[in-house]
């Protein structure tokens, strides 16, 4: 198949903003197959169709698409000329090595000059499919449907509907940072504001020389798995080790983690106004761990002044984990790894922070020196797919 048939279904929703859409989901398709040697992209009414010069493999092209947030579904095509009898010997031909027990024959006809109406198409390759195969049409729930489409200048296609991202295009909600760890949750969270068109810029606290680099790697890989879902992607990494040194030096126990999640915000707060996103966001689920308790959520946010996204709060874990499998982060998120939030962390955190209480600790700390120490010594690192490459950013 040398074209591919998107469709969108949330985009077709936006009415007066419907292009910007489009246009949008055209550009972010561009960018997963730019490798492939895509020819020509066409918008079609609740359609693109997407031509290739060769013929990339179809596993290949099917991974790509699948991946874009803003598709619904799509189909593998083959450009035809626009004649039945055309039509029809290319079919028999394409289905060879086929088999199914029901099918139905899905015409759009985007040329309503063509002679023939989509349902005498449908029966006239109905009839040719069924004498080949053997097999029974079925309308409402058939095994196989084969993809008709009848444009001014030519025609297409195609075998059955694969499942898209759904969602939103990347970039249509604007640019937001995501705080990741080497974990489970905080990956999924980054993913499903993706899918609601947020652009992720990844911040990650480390605590080098105090413990190895291993989250860092592992958070690498991470970023370059969701870099295939938009394309180009920014990672600060923050060393945090020498700020929860001073904290643990000037704090009693129990605060610690709270004080370290604020610090943590102020810093990603600093870094998402240089970068103009609009808004923090964590892997957070209420009640999960001591700094998600509700009143610790509370006292945690006051920090900033940002907006703090947290699309996991009411997800239990298995549910997390169950999505982790799904976007292929959980096998990476399941590496051991020596994270921050391992060092320094108190047998029993608190778990209703009062306000006064963490502002009275604060008081004790340079907090506009720790956010500036954090800020300036971040190395950041600029990712790019479908190159998958990492390299410092200038």
């Amino acid at each position: 198949m040398d074209s591919v048939l998107i469709r969108y279904h949330e985009i077709a929703l936006k009415k007066g903003n419907r292009r910007y859409f489009t246009e949008l989901l055209k550009r972010n398709l561009l960018a997963a197959v730019k490798d492939f040697g895509p020819k020509e992209i066409r918008s079609l009414p609740a359609r693109i169709l997407v031509t290739f010069k060769n013929h990339p493999a179809p596993a290949d092209l099917i991974e790509r698409i699948s991946a874009v947030f803003g598709v619904a579904n799509f189909s593998l095509v083959e450009r035809v000329d626009r004649d039945l009898e055309a039509l029809r010997r290319q079919i028999l031909t394409a289905l060879n090595g086929h088999s199914f027990e029901s099918f139905r024959i899905e015409t759009q006809r985007g040329d309503k000059s063509f002679p023939l109406g989509s349902p005498e198409i449908n029966r006239q390759l109905g009839a040719a499919v069924k004498e080949k195969v053997n097999a029974r049409v079925d309308l409402e729930h058939p095994e196989f449907t084969v993809i008709v489409e009848i444009l001014p200048n030519d025609a297409f296609f195609g075998f059955n509907k694969i499942a898209g991202a759904g969602g939103l295009p990347v970039g249509s909600s604007g640019r937001v940072v995501a705080l990741i760890s080497g974990g489970i949750d905080s990956p999924v969270a980054a993913y499903r504001l993706m899918q609601r068109g947020c652009r992720m810029i990844f911040v990650h606290f480390h605590s080098v020389p105090y413990q190895d680099r291993t989250s860092q790697e592992k958070v690498r890989r991470l970023v370059q798995r969701l870099t295939r879902h938009q394309f180009t992607s920014r990672l600060y990494l923050v060393p945090f080790g020498e700020i929860q040194r001073q904290i643990v030096a000037t704090v009693a126990r129990p605060l610690r983690v709270v004080l370290y999640r604020r610090m943590m915000l102020r810093i990603s707060e600093t870094i998402a106004r240089k970068d103009k996103a609009k808004a923090l966001v964590t892997g957070e689920s209420l009640g999960q761990v001591a700094s998600q308790t509700l009143d610790n959520m509370a006292v945690i946010q006051q920090a900033t002044r940002l907006p703090i996204l947290r699309p996991l709060v009411g997800m239990d874990k298995q549910e997390i984990i169950d999505q982790a499998r799904r976007i292929g982060t959980f096998e990476i998120s399941s590496i051991p790894d020596q994270d921050c939030c391992q060092l320094f962390v108190p047998a029993h955190p608190a778990t209703k922070a009062h306000f006064a209480a963490v502002e009275e600790d604060e008081a004790k700390l340079a907090t506009a020196e720790l956010v500036r120490y954090g800020v300036e010594n971040a190395i950041e690192e600029e990712f790019i797919f479908p190159e998958s490459c990492v390299r410092s950013a200038d």
